[in-house]
């Protein structure tokens, strides 16, 4: 903006410039031409005084020399009178000695050949001019001779000079007044244009929070207030678009499910954090990629070539063997059209239904169960029921041992009904805890008592120990007791015969421990993570024997989680299982 405001102010100063030495000029022409008229005028009066008075003395022979010599002195200037041949009648001589006689004789040939008054210039050597002008003497009728009148110009030459430094230093002034005028305008009205040009050019490169100056109420103002306006409206645009990015970035990134966009030529455009940490990729192995170079499934790349033969929707489950065990997939698929019906490319979303496939298993699974483990005491008690009407209530002995199995597996569906009804009442969001402070030591004998008799009975040895006679801690007293007769009695059940079960309680500042562990048949390390799982055995026909209904752990773990505590199983085959529960002195109540 320096060299607009440089070539603004050359270019006025130019055109002043001019513009003034063209009036100088003009102006110094004027002047010169006025002063040499009034001088020619001068002239041609003295002349036509000088010959009206050698009129009338009776011509130049009745003239006096004394007389012509006054003319000179008053006139300042060189009187010659001659006759109409030519001869010098009388001459005043010049003024100081500054015309040559032959210059002064040619001019009076000149004015004798023209026979008529006029007017000569003629330049010296000294650098001044003379002008002559002459006047016919006219005697009874005729021209008797010439009065020849010239004169230095010294005087007009100076005059002219003097006019020439006058209009020199006024318009030399006016020029430095315009100058210094003109720069003030130009800043004033260049300024605006400049902060508005920087502006413009800040807003060109992206900083929407560059601002002009507004002290102006002229067209300049107006545009520095309409870059501002415009400035303000871009950067409003601007986090607008900044917002909705972001909003658009959190969402692509934090939708849970992964998502890939591929352009019109089938390239990778964009994948999100979901689906590269789905399948273990990063940015540079995709982005720019053609996409059947990349992906290396096949069902994948099958669903990409449909959607771009057909233009449609496409909804399919799949399943992709995965390192990490995610396997199951449902894709989505959708063609991107632009205005205009123009073709923009796919996008691609990678649901993980892989939870929802194992809730599924789960479900069937406990449809089996259930109905297997309805069915064993249904079929027990149908059975036997038949067989008394066929005939066996004769036989009282008989009638007797029917009677009792049927009452067994009465119990144990009952039981059956019951777990599973506890279960789901612990699985619904408003189960609820009978909360007291009680002396969990208190709890835990009352559990070796209770089953003591069973252990008795494979001569398993129960042992009970405690760091203190009375440990309180908050909590529902019924369901932990459930829990812990769960834990023993599986440890006696799944402990042969002269075992050995170990129940335990320790302390510290905020917690209590109970430690339960067997001598019993153990488990794998790959059944530990299970054991939880509703109707999951470990050996099917013990568990069954015993008259479990597969769902104890299951309410186990719920009863301890209802109490924000923790249980750790661990297990070695042929060598026992060591079931730590772990609770806290006060209930934290979220």
């Amino acid at each position: 903006m320096t060299k607009f405001r440089s070539r603004l102010l050359f270019a006025l100063i130019t055109l002043i410039f001019a513009v003034l030495i063209g009036l100088g000029l003009l102006l110094g022409q004027l002047y010169k031409s006025y002063y040499l008229n009034a001088f020619d005028e001068r002239l041609k009066k003295e002349t036509k005084m000088i010959s009206s008075y050698v009129e009338d003395e009776g011509g130049i022979l009745a003239l006096k020399s004394e007389s012509i010599d006054t003319f000179s002195k008053v006139l300042n200037a060189r009187v010659t009178i001659v006759d109409i041949s030519g001869v010098i009648v009388y001459d005043s001589k010049p003024l100081n000695d500054a015309s040559s006689n032959n210059e002064h004789h040619a001019v009076i040939k000149s004015m004798i050949k023209k026979d008529a008054a006029g007017h000569h210039l003629v330049e010296v050597d000294d650098g001044y001019d003379l002008h002559y002008y002459w006047r016919p003497i006219v005697q009874s009728g005729a021209d008797e001779g010439f009065v020849l009148l010239s004169t230095k110009m010294t005087e007009i030459n100076k005059a002219y000079q003097q006019i020439w430094w006058i209009l020199i230093i006024c318009l030399g002034f006016a020029f430095i007044v315009i100058l210094l005028l003109g720069t003030r305008i130009t800043n004033r009205y260049t300024k605006p244009i400049e902060a508005a040009t920087k502006t413009a050019i800040e807003l060109a490169k992206g900083n929407y929070r560059a601002r002009t100056y507004e002290d102006q109420i002229d067209e300049t103002g107006m545009l520095s207030a309409s870059i501002n306006i415009l400035a303000r409206n871009l950067q409003e645009m601007r986090k607008l678009q900044e917002m909705h990015q972001d909003r658009l970035a959190a969402l692509i990134e934090n939708m849970g499910s992964g998502l890939i966009l591929i352009d019109k030529k089938g390239y990778i455009s964009l994948i999100n954090r979901p689906y590269k940490e789905l399948f273990r990729v990063n940015d540079s192995e995709y982005t720019n990629k053609l996409y059947y170079e990349v992906i290396q499934q096949q069902e994948v790349t099958s669903i990409i070539e449909e959607l771009f033969m057909t233009e449609q929707k496409v909804r399919k489950q799949i399943f992709i063997p995965l390192s990490h065990g995610r396997q199951h997939f449902e894709i989505y698929g959708v063609p991107i059209i632009g205005t205009n019906d123009v073709w923009r490319g796919i996008l691609l979303v990678f649901h993980d239904i892989s939870d929802i496939k194992k809730l599924e298993q789960v479900r069937k699974d406990f449809v089996a169960n259930v109905s297997h483990e309805l069915k064993t005491p249904i079929t027990s008690i149908k059975g036997f029921s038949e067989t008394l009407l066929d005939g066996a209530m004769e036989d009282k002995q008989a009638l007797e041992a029917f009677l009792k199995i049927i009452l067994q597996e009465s119990d144990r569906l009952q039981s059956l009904v019951q777990d599973l009804l506890d279960l789901s009442k612990m699985e619904q969001l408003g189960f609820h805890l009978s909360i007291q402070q009680f002396n969990i030591r208190t709890t835990l004998e009352e559990v070796i008592a209770i089953l003591n008799k069973k252990a008795d009975e494979k001569e398993i040895k129960l042992q009970f120990e405690a760091d203190k006679k009375s440990i309180l801690i908050d909590g529902d007293a019924d369901r932990l007791k459930q829990v812990f007769l769960n834990l023993v009695s599986n440890a006696i059940s799944y402990t042969p015969n002269c075992g050995h079960v170990f129940l335990g309680l320790k302390e510290s500042a905020s917690n209590i421990f109970v430690e339960v562990k067997d001598t019993g048949i153990g488990m794998e390390e790959s059944e530990v993570p299970r054991i939880f799982e509703r109707f999951y055995r470990i050996d099917k026909a013990r568990s069954r024997n015993s008259g479990g209904t597969g769902l104890g752990l299951a309410i186990v773990k719920h009863i301890v989680e209802a109490h924000k505590g923790n249980i750790i199983v661990t297990s070695q085959v042929g060598k026992g299982t060591t079931f730590l529960v772990e609770l806290n002195k006060q209930f934290l109540d979220e």
